[in-house]
């Protein structure tokens, strides 16, 4: 498992490190017109959430949990984005964990560019062993992380510990649907060494195990392929966006977004956002 690791960090960091990502970030901005000492969040979000939709399904999210100055860990961080948007719109303090160094680098200096580092902090860190506190968080949010984590039962035992009673757990994912593999490469794995597909049905029993409960889910399947499909339709009349994914996936991109789409259509993969609560809420309460 440790050496799963090591590739997964690699994998993320070949993309990082093709060129200095901030770096090129800024560059792309310029080139875009935009001053350098007036960068606004919304100015990064073609690029700072590295998931299908981006920032679109993570303001859908918001709208179905209660976040105003919540302390918030995104687990699987990546640039940061996710963070920035409830540190400026909720007052929320947002820690953020990813394996990748250069991702956590990135993300820190683009919370310095937008003025945000007093309510967002980026920690290197492993997201089956997590390094805060039991009871440390009101909310967990998680994004197209779990597909890079064999040890499933670990990585949500862990979100469950850092979560406080009244705590909820958030996430946005692809999960695995029937017994036909997909075909690589994908964004979150070369090589199906380090791709850990799961099926919905095997996630949500694992979580009602660990006690969480359910308070909602919801199909993203749709959404996403019309997303990936419109991706390319535009694509194909203007080119490739100034700062979209393809800083962040290079020459790979195409083909990356290209097998999603089809593993959609093969109904080989399918998404789901979801909200669990840590607890019942009646768990705390003396009859």
């Amino acid at each position: 498992m440790r050496n799963s690791k090591s590739q997964i960090e690699k994998q993320y960091r070949t993309y990082a490190t093709k060129t200095d990502l901030f770096e090129d970030i800024c560059k792309k901005l310029e080139l875009q017109g935009v001053d350098l000492n007036k960068v606004r969040r919304s100015d990064i979000s073609g690029v700072d959430e590295f998931h299908i939709r981006g920032a679109e399904v993570s303001n859908e999210l918001v709208q179905e949990i209660y976040l105003n100055d919540a302390k918030v860990l995104d687990v699987g961080c990546g640039l940061g984005g996710l963070g920035r948007m409830l540190a400026e719109r909720f007052n929320c303090q947002v820690t953020g964990i990813d394996l990748c160094k250069e991702y956590i680098k990135t993300a820190q200096k683009i919370s310095e560019l937008v003025g945000l580092t007093d309510q967002t902090e980026f920690i290197q860190a492993d997201a089956t062993n997590l390094p805060f506190e039991n009871n440390s968080f009101d909310i967990v949010w998680t994004q197209n992380a779990q597909m890079n984590i064999e040890d499933k039962a670990k990585f949500y035992s862990e979100i469950k510990r850092v979560l406080n009673d009244e705590g909820a757990l958030v996430y946005y994912d692809i999960f695995k649907k029937g017994k036909e593999e997909v075909n690589y490469p994908l964004p979150w794995a070369n090589n199906a060494s380090i791709s850990f597909l799961e099926s919905i049905q095997l996630v949500d029993a694992l979580l009602n195990d660990l006690g969480f409960v359910k308070l909602q889910i919801s199909d993203q399947t749709t959404k996403a392929k019309n997303s990936l499909i419109n991706s390319f339709e535009n694509i194909k009349i203007n080119g490739l966006p100034k700062l979209g994914l393809n800083v962040l996936m290079g020459n790979s991109t195409n083909k990356k977004l290209v097998n999603i789409l089809k593993a959609i259509e093969e109904n080989k993969i399918e998404l789901q956002s979801g909200i669990y609560r840590k607890n019942s809420v009646f768990d705390n309460k003396s009859l």
